[in-house]
C-alpha cells in the first residue's frame, strides 16, 4: 500500500457565500460597537473616580464645599447634578458674604448741625 496524497481537484471546492439581496445591508460582526457576542448590550460602567485634585484656596468655607464634589466620583452620572448644584449654590453663598459690610454698622444718629 502506498501513502501518496492526491491533489486537491482544480476549482473552488466551497460555494461562494450568499450576497445579500438588493436593499438589505449585511449582518453586523459582533464586537465592541455591537454589544457582546451573545447580541445583549453592555450595561453601563460603574461610577470610578476621576482623580482630580482639588487645591486648597485657603478658605476654609469653601475647601468644605469644593471637597462636596468627590461625592460625585462615586455616584452614577444622573447623580452628579445634585451634587454639583449644591457645590454651586455654596460657592454664590460664600461669594455673597463678601459682598456684606464688615464689622459694627456705622452709628446711626440724627445728623449733625450746620453751622
Amino acid at each position: 500500500m502506498s501513502d501518496v496524497i492526491a491533489d486537491p481537484p482544480a476549482g473552488p471546492t466551497d460555494p461562494a457565500p450568499a450576497s445579500p439581496g438588493p436593499g438589505t445591508a449585511p449582518a453586523p460582526e459582533p464586537g465592541p460597537a455591537s454589544g457582546t457576542a451573545s447580541g445583549t448590550a453592555p450595561g453601563p460602567a460603574e461610577p470610578a473616580p476621576l482623580g482630580v485634585v482639588r487645591t486648597p484656596t485657603g478658605d476654609p468655607e469653601v475647601d468644605r464645599t469644593l471637597e462636596r464634589l468627590a461625592d460625585a466620583d462615586h455616584l452614577p452620572a444622573e447623580g452628579h447634578i445634585q451634587v454639583y448644584e449644591e457645590v454651586h449654590e455654596g460657592l454664590r453663598a460664600a461669594l455673597t458674604a463678601l459682598d456684606a459690610p464688615q464689622g459694627p454698622p456705622a452709628p446711626q444718629g440724627p445728623p449733625a448741625p450746620r453751622a
